[in-house]
């Protein structure tokens, strides 16, 4: 399964009035995903909290700052656990929040076993009855053609 990439808010990106909570509720986020957070660079931030400060819009003390000044931040999503992001400055009482459950990849499918449509394999006992009159027939057919050449 290979990474995806997603741009946070869709085509609309990070900004204020998108509710980043219905955004997010329909996708799954897997480790070794990306997140792409599109923003005004003179205004936004992206930063990374805990629980309690994501829930009291608290942006004193991220965890990490993932803006980078070129509103065009990339945040790998390489631990398996739930992460909360907002943006501060007063942005994030807008709705410029959002959390992310981030699990393990699924599985891949397993492969089917290989069976002939409609029937059983054949049995070894069953199978040696048609193939050694098949040769046997095959080597008088074979003998017959030399004689007559």
């Amino acid at each position: 399964m290979e990474a995806t990439r997603f741009t946070v808010g869709g085509n609309k990106g990070w900004p204020t009035n998108v509710n980043y909570t219905i955004w997010a509720q329909d996708k799954h986020f897997y480790n070794g995903d990306w997140l792409f957070f599109v923003y005004d660079r003179n205004q936004q931030n992206i930063l990374e909290v805990n629980s309690t400060d994501y829930e009291a819009c608290n942006s004193d003390h991220p965890l990490h700052n993932w803006t980078t000044g070129a509103g065009r931040d990339v945040v790998p999503l390489n631990v398996t656990r739930r992460y909360y992001f907002l943006s501060g400055k007063g942005f994030c009482y807008s709705g410029m929040k959002m959390t992310v459950k981030v699990e393990n990849p699924p599985p891949p499918p397993k492969a089917a076993p290989l069976t002939s449509k409609g029937s059983a394999p054949l049995s070894p006992v069953f199978r040696s009855q048609f193939v050694l009159p098949a040769i046997f027939a095959i080597g008088a057919v074979w003998d017959s053609f030399l004689r007559f050449c």
